[in-house]
């Protein structure tokens, strides 16, 4: 598997559905918010995880992802990207199965890491984009 891989980015899009958002933000402006928002209206479980936080879109905010207490599928990370490392770490310590780092967000050395330990790895790449694109690609499918 490789970084940024087409059927990697598929099998994340539809076979897992619980989704940690490090850095989202309550204020509905942010894209972290709006990501996060559309990404939960069409069915996935989203976590926030924001030692900033209390509540957002109706979810308790988690200070790290270490005090999560139920299983996460993807890390969709909304931070610098010199932040990413320790993240990345955090998500490999307690088996994420996957490290989404979002547009803008790019850390190469980590993503290694990331696919060394066994994740599948995207990187500057936005979920909410790639989503529509799968549903697209699915509704034109179908209406052939």
């Amino acid at each position: 598997m490789r970084i940024n891989d087409p059927e990697a980015i598929k099998k994340i899009l539809t076979d897992y559905s619980t989704v940690a958002v490090v850095g989202l933000s309550s204020k509905p402006n942010r894209p972290s918010h709006g990501v996060a928002r559309y990404m939960q209206s069409v069915g996935y479980q989203i976590i926030p995880v924001n030692p900033n936080e209390s509540e957002v879109l109706g979810e308790k905010v988690y200070p790290n992802l270490s005090a999560v207490t139920e299983r996460i599928d993807v890390v969709d990370i909304f931070r610098r990207s010199d932040r990413v490392a320790s993240i990345v770490d955090e998500a490999i310590q307690i088996g994420a199965r996957a490290i989404w780092m979002q547009e803008g967000v790019v850390d190469e050395e980590a993503a290694r890491k990331a696919l060394r330990a066994g994740l599948m790895v995207v990187v500057n790449r936005c979920m909410l984009k790639e989503h529509v694109k799968l549903r697209l690609a699915a509704d034109a499918a179908t209406t052939r």
